[in-house]
Formats: C-alpha cells, structure tokens, sequence
C-alpha cells in the first residue's frame, strides 16, 4: 500500500472544489466526503447498497456506502480531465481518497523516489 497526497480541483454538475486527494493505491475503489460531494454534484443511489460494504483500517469496523458520484479530477498543471465514479462517505477523516481503480484506469503513479503523483499532463484523446 502507498499513498501521497496531492491537490487537485473536483467538478460536478452543480460546480467545483479545491481538495487535499489522498492517492492510495490501497484503497480499492476512490472515495469522497458527503459534504464535499453534495455542494459539487447531486448523489445518486447505488442500485444496490448490500453490496457496498468497505472494510477500512479499523479493523471490524466496516462502512456501508449508499451513494455514488461521477466527477472529473484535474490537477492544476494539467489540462488533461480524469473522470471517474467516488463512493460517498458521510463520515470520512479524508476528503478524497483516489483508489486503485482509478489510478489504473488513467495510469496515474505514485513515484516514491521523487515524492509526487505521476499523470498526463496534456489533454489525451479518449479511448473506446
């Protein structure tokens, strides 16, 4: 597992955030804090919420997600857009957690010599 953390800008449907992103490479799936997510996107429920149970770090303490988000991650020095979905949070000491799954899908790297985050810095053509 490796984290670092890096600021990017979220944007939803509604507007924008500046944010302190926690990139985890162990964290399977990206994550964001209710509140944050709500003043940039509106929720929409996970079809269906049995099957998102996370465990965390506290072990025998698992949390329930109700909640899904999509929104695009940049970073200031890139106009490259990353989008993805975040499972929403209420309760969260992070604001935003980037995942392993996201960091695969847009083959962002943690460089562990340099003490960055690794990431497109110009805008792409998106793959199908």
């Amino acid at each position: 597992m490796s984290v670092r953390e890096h600021e990017v800008t979220l944007i939803g449907s509604k507007g924008s955030a500046r944010c302190r992103a926690f990139f985890d490479s162990g964290a399977t799936h990206s994550i964001i804090r209710r509140d944050i997510a709500e003043s940039i996107v509106s929720l929409e429920a996970l079809p269906d919420p049995e099957d998102c149970i996370f465990e965390t770090a506290r072990a025998g303490e698992p949390i329930q997600a109700l909640y899904r988000v999509t929104l695009d991650l940049r970073f200031e020095d890139s106009k490259a857009r990353f989008s993805d979905e975040f499972i929403v949070f209420d309760a969260c000491a992070e604001e935003v957690i980037v995942g392993a799954i996201t960091l695969r899908a847009w083959h962002i790297v943690l460089d562990f010599q340099a003490v960055t985050v690794v990431y497109r810095k110009t805008a792409g053509r998106l793959w199908i």
